[in-house]
């Protein structure tokens, strides 16, 4: 993919934005195809690279470092995967980039090409830049699901990986410095009851009435956690959330249902334990299958940890708060609802602060959008960075 001089790095990061939403990297597919893509685009232009699979093989991250090939400087992390569009009614094809006054549409735009793009637009600029400190660049997957996806590289740091001093993830914040964010943990529930006919009740015991009953106590559950409120009031909500997204189960109307299942998640304030939700849960469980299942023996209730993603923390005196809100022009930070890999890289010592183009409330939505205004902040942003980077 080449340029002509006269593309302005905004242009060009328009146009690398297409070539990635033109991939269809939902979560449930191999991202492999755009990392092909990127690693070529780089390698084009000099930079190192280091791809890191997942242990199947059919994923891979890639990290790529600009300037001194030392420990320190910033990585600029995002991710490669989308969430799907099945079911979704949009105007345009997701994976076509469509442009339509100062918005480009298409499944990505927000969360997160955009700001891939950006960072890709501008490997020109730091490749040509004199860095005294460097730049890397961790494009990673599976952040739609588990927030996983970038830890096998984030392990690496300092071994056969630099080790950064300090990460931004560009998720969208619309150019505000995030220096804190909730956990989120999610669950499978399974519970299997005893089959019978329904006209004898006494005879078995509902899988879904039993389901029913736990969801009941995870409302219950997420109304005492209410009582536990951000300090601060930086949060909307200001505290912490259980939210059951799926049931499903059951045979027939007329049968008792022997199984079913239910799907639901914990967003955690960032100081709040992550089990503290499930450990309420499980009392409870304990407790109502005793007293249900006392005549069925293979009756259970059994739930399953699904992902596990630590929140993000407000430092005080964060470098990487200080240096964001320099980059960005910023006086204070704010504090976000949603998890994203920060938490990863703040788990292992690094100051992390979430700071990228476009709105979260146009992440995951049919006809995604991110506003060009955005990208060129981003630009502005990354150009000052380069100059930091390189004084």
């Amino acid at each position: 993919m080449t340029f002509d001089a006269a593309d302005s790095t905004l242009e060009r990061a328009i146009a690398l934005l297409g070539r990635l939403v033109a991939f269809d990297t939902e979560s449930s597919r191999s991202n492999l195809d755009l990392i092909d893509f990127v690693e070529d685009y780089l390698l084009g232009l000099g930079a190192r690279i280091v791809r890191v699979p997942n242990a199947e093989g059919d994923k891979a991250a890639l990290f790529a470092t600009f300037g001194p090939p030392d420990d320190g400087g910033v990585v600029l992390s995002g991710h490669t995967d989308v969430v799907p569009v099945a079911g979704q009614q949009w105007t345009s094809p997701p994976f076509v980039l469509r442009r339509d006054g100062g918005r480009l549409y298409g499944r990505g735009t927000c969360d997160m090409k955009g700001f891939d793009a950006l960072c890709l637009a501008m490997a020109p600029e730091f490749m040509a830049a004199p860095l005294k400190k460097p730049i890397h660049i961790l494009l990673s997957y599976d952040e739609e699901t588990t927030c996983a996806g970038c830890l096998d590289a984030i392990r690496r740091f300092g071994h056969d990986l630099p080790r950064p001093a300090l990460a931004v993830i560009g998720e969208p914040t619309m150019m505000q410095v995030a220096d804190a964010h909730k956990c989120v943990a999610t669950y499978r529930t399974r519970v299997i009851g005893h089959e019978a006919h329904s006209s004898k009740p006494w005879l078995g015991v509902s899988a879904v009435h039993i389901a029913c009953e736990l969801v009941g106590a995870l409302e219950r559950i997420g109304r005492e956690l209410e009582v536990e409120r951000d300090p601060h009031g930086r949060f909307e909500p200001a505290f912490s959330t259980i939210h059951v997204g799926i049931i499903q189960g059951g045979t027939a109307r007329n049968i008792m249902a022997r199984s079913c299942e239910l799907f639901w998640e914990f967003r955690g304030l960032p100081e709040t334990p992550r089990h503290r939700a499930l450990e309420k849960f499980e009392a409870f469980c304990a407790a109502l299958a005793t007293e249900r299942f006392k005549n069925f023996p293979d009756a259970r209730i059994e739930t399953f940890v699904e992902t596990e993603a630590p929140g993000l923390s407000a430092e005080s005196q964060s470098s990487a708060a200080t240096l964001a809100m320099a980059l960005a022009k910023a006086n204070h930070t704010i504090a976000v609802p949603y998890a994203t890999e920060a938490g990863q890289f703040q788990a292992i010592g690094l100051p992390a602060v979430i700071c990228g183009p476009g709105s979260i409330d146009q992440a995951h939505q049919p006809d995604e959008y991110i506003d060009i205004a955005q990208l060129e902040e981003g630009v502005a942003f990354l150009r000052r960075l380069t100059g930091k980077m390189s004084a």
